[in-house]
């Protein structure tokens, strides 16, 4: 039985990462601080015998004795909210935490995969993106806490693939959505489906013709499953290609759940990227991966998480 420690097991991506972990036969080792994790996250999977948590700041040296065959390492706050909270934190997770973890991988002889964003991207001159764009990105902007550290955590986890042979994947997750997301996550599909279930104005920043492409959630999952058996060790964006606008998404929501809410509009945030679309080229070849589920499909399942209120 293959053992694997996910740090930020007890996020959003993480813990739906845990569970498919477990059920395709791992042990799963689950790391989080729980700053922006949540245990109720995972209580799902705390009676399975093959499933431990640890609180522990993945920062910190890491101490364990026993075997460990891969290392996922997706712990960072991941929302403007959150590193705008957590600028430092989310700088030495990025750095100094995925430092630790290689070095843990390189001990055990583990393969490792990083979470890595499609952030590092910047606000793009290209679009869609692809693997071999370098970015436009503010080195010392409000978001450069985010951005450079997951830049700075691609370059050292290649050069520990280069240096020490480590077998490193590098995930470049474009924007994820789905059941477990935060109310109060500050990304687009979880404000306005929040906004609307309480009758307030969805807030679109700018005049919300700024682009993304969202992903549910197990169409992400399948995606590093197969990435994390794969021989790649390049980086590899992983989404949608699917592209709208923000008051596209708005307008969607407010139709599929039968809202009356308005639409206000504030200014726009610095640096916020005006285009997001991934090229997923690699991922298709490579992987023989693309997204099946459906925004319509994947959009009711999520309101339908956040009116069960949890």
């Amino acid at each position: 039985m293959p053992t694997v420690l996910v740090t930020g097991g007890a996020g959003f991506i993480g813990s739906h990462l845990c569970g498919r972990l477990l059920g395709e036969g791992n042990r799963v080792i689950c790391m989080d601080n729980l700053i922006t994790g949540k245990i109720s996250n995972i209580s799902h999977l705390e009676g399975n015998r093959d499933f431990k948590f640890i609180k522990q700041d993945v920062t910190e040296y890491i101490d364990w004795k026993e075997d460990i065959d891969y290392v996922l390492h997706f712990a960072s706050p991941a929302s403007p909210i959150d590193y705008a909270k957590f600028p430092i934190q989310t700088l030495k997770v990025g750095s100094m935490g995925t430092h630790k973890t290689l070095g843990l991988a390189k001990a055990k002889g583990a393969k490792y995969l990083l979470a890595s964003t499609s952030e590092i991207y910047g606000d793009p001159l290209v679009n869609p993106q692809k693997e071999d764009y370098w970015g436009n990105v503010n080195p010392i902007g409000v978001r450069s806490c985010y951005d450079e550290a997951k830049r700075f955590a691609e370059a050292i986890t290649l050069a520990y693939h280069r240096t020490h042979k480590i077998d490193t994947k590098i995930v470049r997750i474009f924007n994820t959505y789905g059941p477990r997301m935060r109310k109060n996550d500050g990304r687009a599909i979880p404000n306005f489906i929040n906004q609307a279930l309480k009758g307030e104005p969805l807030t679109v920043f700018g005049d919300g013709r700024q682009t993304r492409s969202f992903c549910y959630i197990t169409d992400l999952i399948e995606g590093i499953y197969r990435l994390m058996l794969s021989s790649i060790n390049e980086p590899v964006n992983l989404g949608n290609p699917q592209e709208l606008s923000i008051l596209e998404s708005a307008k969607l929501i407010l139709s599929l759940m039968g809202s009356q809410s308005q639409i206000i509009y504030k200014e726009l945030p610095v640096d916020d990227p005006k285009v997001r679309r991934p090229d997923i080229t690699k991922a298709r070849k490579e992987l023989g991966w693309e997204p099946k589920v459906g925004l319509e499909e994947g959009i009711k399942k999520t309101i339908e998480w956040f009116q069960n209120g949890t």
